[in-house]
């Protein structure tokens, strides 16, 4: 999903940098990026970081592309860990 133009989870495209109504991309393509454990999406860390998107689980730090995808890794951290 990251290379692709389809929408994100937060529906909107991966390519875009900020949305039509200001929010910030978290799937842009510029700076040190991380892989979404729910989602598959690539992030941008510093962004993630600042918005809160991220959880700390068995000493290693994951990031979200989007606020949906938090709850769905507190509901099976060990699932979604092992696929990152």
């Amino acid at each position: 999903m990251s290379d692709s133009s389809a929408a994100s989870c937060c529906s909107m495209p991966a390519h875009a940098t900020v949305s039509a109504d200001g929010r910030v991309d978290l799937l842009a393509t510029s700076g040190d990026h991380v892989e979404c454990p729910v989602m598959g999406g690539t992030v941008v860390r510093a962004q993630a970081e600042a918005a809160g998107l991220f959880r700390d689980y068995d000493g290693t730090r994951y990031y979200f592309c989007c606020a949906g995808c938090a709850p769905r890794f507190d509901a099976d951290p060990a699932r979604y860990a092992a696929v990152a």
